[in-house]
């Protein structure tokens, strides 16, 4: 091959034996096209003779075509030699030779090296940029440690495909240009682009050193000699290397410099673990854009005008895209190609997750999020793909690692590597210590392929095992935050199933907290599947921590799902508990007319079914629902009803409960003498069977009496004793309201700091409880001693 028509030649006789399967073909110019992902008319100049392709592209057409290394090696050698020819023929310019800052030096003693000018291989400045000011702070922050360790300054940027990976160095490498004179070479890695092969570190290297001005004939054939000869060009010069889309470490250790003059910034989807440790590379982790920078990104391209006559339809498209820069962009780029078109169509595509991932294919590979997500999703092993695809159907937003080893049916040590090396190619993000969580496109995506991938057994019989692993550890967590309450019997859970066992009332309440947004998830997957016993237990095994930390929508949301399963599964006593809790929670929510429907509904079935335990426990909550009412006198007569039945039932414990509420009702008629009797009862009986909830419970009474007395000091006392109880158990609830009545006692003693600092955390409660009665009540409490300041966010315990 001595010219460009014999390498074209040669080239489209190359295409004509490529082989595809076991049977050889002729490859298409068009087949070639989508292997090597450019253009038709592109590819038909290089296969012509008409112009002479890039020596990266050289490559991946080569490779494309099943070249053999050795191959590969003699096409680089011919491109070189036609490339100098060419180059020799040409004649320079005096001007542009005169100002631009050669490589190196004449060739007057058979260096290899020929008058080229400094390399500027940077692709153009991106459009549309937005946000990232941290990243970029970060990242000129490492510039600045250039050299001073005798080491070459490496930054890996990683994050998912469609983050803005090379947006970001781009972005950052043209405002530092003035930093690296003697140029900068970039190389697109190839590493996850669709339907191609990575690019081997011998075919970049190539590149870069024709770039440095290396005549063919003068390349090494050895390839540790290349390496060599590119490390010894770049000594003492101040460049950047951009490497950009790499598949791994090992793909981009031989391209490293060893001069501390250089700067390598590399952009991957894996998080490079091998170029942190070995290198001491700088590691940076791209996320979403927040709503601010994603908003400035779409006003970029599409202009803020467009934007403010549309906000809802912005407001839309921002929280579909989900702050993924290339979402946003594939849409913006749609709009702008329809200028009169309304952003509020665009939205709506995206609103529908049937058609949100159609609406985010562009028809090209480099504007399709399907396209960019499929080829991580083809670099998985078997078994990634399959946890993979698994996770993204589970409810809930994240997953911890035991529900995870439940979904995927594999030991929770064997779990834990695939969720890493899924989280160190950023498919998964481990937001916090053993919890992942995927972006809602991602999940979306994938959810697709596991509907493909994997049987509808398979399917249904992983998020089984992942309910009743919910279901049995909740319950469990339950029995130990209220071990006296009656227990109920839970269905088998599926084979494979492992509930987590948890030690204590601490490690529930961990546990809970961790897991509550997949159990409401999980219960709202089981309500969808029809599985009306797992409904209905889910909702018995969140009360106690619904109460305790006061999370009544949640509360009210599940007893809803709890009563409409109890109907199903025709089970009146599931039916009585479930209107019970309804009227509970809605009596907490002061919306008292359909609370007292639920009780008086709940009172009746117990009565018809003769069910005494459940007519008990009934009246109990209709004393609590008239005493919100200001209606005592009423609440005291069913408490006590329920202190009868439950004497006759012969429970101490449950007794010592009625009792601690007749007495607190007792007190708000003034009748102290059987209040403090009362209590003190219910005291004696909490502590001799160890129940820490109705010991606090009856501090907190025993405190009112007191104060209801004049007895201040006394009340003050029994309120803090509850409150070390309270918030030793993890009440908040409760707690609340005991901060609340230590305020007022402080208030009675002349201590106004105190109080002020007690309402204070108080109001913080009932805030977060979205109790906002109580809420408002507190700040007319705080605005009636607006004369005095007191200090508000330190100071002595309550």
């Amino acid at each position: 091959m001595t010219d460009l028509r014999d390498l074209a030649r040669e080239l489209d006789q190359l295409r004509c034996r490529a082989a595809r399967g076991t049977r050889k073909v002729r490859v298409s110019l068009s087949d070639l096209a989508r292997r090597v992902d450019l253009p038709r008319s592109t590819v038909h100049a290089y296969v012509s003779g008409k112009i002479l392709a890039p020596i990266e592209l050289l490559d991946r057409i080569v490779i494309a075509l099943g070249a053999t290394p050795a191959e590969q090696a003699a096409w680089s050698e011919a491109w070189f030699r036609i490339a100098k020819d060419q180059h020799e023929r040409r004649q320079p310019d005096p001007v542009q030779t005169e100002l631009s800052a050669p490589l190196a030096a004449p060739d007057r003693h058979g260096s290899g090296l020929v008058r080229w000018p400094a390399p500027r291989q940077l692709p153009p400045v991106p459009r549309g940029f937005a946000g990232r000011r941290d990243e970029l702070d970060q990242l000129t922050a490492m510039l600045e440690t250039a050299g001073v360790d005798g080491t070459t300054v490496i930054s890996a940027i990683a994050g998912v495909g469609g983050i803005g990976k090379t947006w970001l160095a781009l972005h950052w490498a043209h405002r530092h240009l003035d930093r690296f004179p003697d140029g900068q070479l970039f190389v697109d890695l190839r590493g996850f682009a669709p339907n191609t092969q990575p690019i081997s570190p011998i075919a970049a290297v190539r590149g870069f050193l024709h770039a440095l001005g290396v005549e063919p004939e003068r390349i090494p054939v050895d390839p540790d000699a290349q390496f060599g000869l590119y490390r010894s060009l770049l000594a003492d010069k101040r460049m950047l290397i951009l490497l950009d889309n790499a598949r791994d470490t090992q793909q981009l250790t031989p391209l490293l410099p060893a001069s501390p003059t250089c700067t390598v910034l590399v952009t991957s989807r894996d998080q490079l673990a091998g170029l942190i440790t070995a290198h001491g590379a700088y590691p940076l982790a791209l996320d979403v854009l927040d709503e601010r920078d994603a908003h400035d990104l779409l006003a970029h391209r599409l202009g803020q005008r467009r934007l403010d006559s549309e906000p809802a339809a912005v407001a839309d498209l921002l929280a579909r895209c989900a702050g993924l820069p290339l979402a946003l962009g594939i849409m913006a780029g749609r709009a702008t190609a329809h200028p009169d078109s309304l952003l509020a169509d665009w939205a709506r595509e995206l609103r529908d997750a049937a058609t949100r991932l159609a609406a985010l294919d562009w028809g090209d590979p480099a504007a399709s999020l399907s396209a960019v997500l499929s080829s991580s999703y083809d670099a998985l092993s078997a078994e990634q793909a399959m946890v993979f695809e698994l996770l993204a159907l589970a409810p809930g937003p994240d997953i911890g690692l035991h529900a995870a080893a439940n979904l995927t049916g594999l030991p929770a040590v064997q779990t834990g590597l695939v969720l890493r090396a899924l989280e160190e190619m950023s498919l998964l993000q481990q937001y916090a210590p053993g919890r992942y969580r995927m972006h809602d496109l991602i999940r979306l995506h994938v959810a697709d392929q596991a509907r493909l991938a994997r049987s509808s057994s398979d399917r249904d019989g992983a998020l089984r095992r992942l309910v009743d692993y919910y279901t049995h550890t909740a319950f469990t967590g339950e029995r130990l935050l209220d071990p006296y309450r009656p227990s109920i019997t839970l269905d088998t859970p599926a084979p494979g199933c492992r509930p987590q066992p948890l030690s204590n009332e601490t490690a529930a309440l961990k546990w809970f907290e961790a897991e509550h947004a997949c159990l409401l998830a999980a219960q709202q997957f089981a309500v969808a599947l029809g599985r009306h016993g797992v409904v209905w237990q889910l909702a018995w095994a969140l009360n106690s921590f619904h109460n305790l930390q006061g999370h009544l929508p949640e509360q009210l949301t599940v007893c809803q799902h709890a009563l409409a399963a109890a109907r199903e599964l025709a089970d009146p006593a599931g039916q009585i508990l479930a209107h019970r809790r309804l009227g509970s929670v809605l009596t907490r929510l002061g919306r008292h007319g359909e609370a007292m429907d639920h009780l008086q509904h709940a009172l009746g079935l117990a009565e018809d079914t003769g069910d005494l335990p459940d007519q008990a426990h009934t009246h109990q909550v209709l004393a609590t629902a008239w005493a919100q009412r200001g209606q005592v006198q009423q609440a005291l007569e069913h408490a006590t009803h329920a202190v009868r039945l439950v004497q006759s039932l012969g429970d101490e414990v449950w007794e010592a409960d009625t009792l601690n509420a007749a007495g607190w009702l007792h007190a708000r008629l003034g009748r102290h003498r059987q209040a403090r009797a009362q209590g003190e009862g219910a005291l004696a009986l909490f502590r001799r069977h160890g129940d820490r909830d109705g010991e606090a419970a009856t501090l907190d009474t025993l405190g009112y009496i007191a104060q209801q007395s004049d007895r201040h000091t006394e009340a003050l006392a029994y309120y803090r004793q509850a409150l070390h109880l309270l918030r030793d158990i993890g009440d908040a609830y409760h707690e609340a309201e005991t901060l609340d009545r230590i305020g007022h006692a402080h208030a009675a003693l002349g201590n106004c700091e105190d109080a002020h600092r007690t309402w204070q955390q108080a109001l913080q409660l009932y805030q977060a409880q979205h109790r906002a009665t109580e809420a408002d009540r507190i700040r007319r409490q705080l605005e009636r001693q607006a004369d005095v300041t007191f200090p508000t966010g330190e100071g002595h315990d309550p």
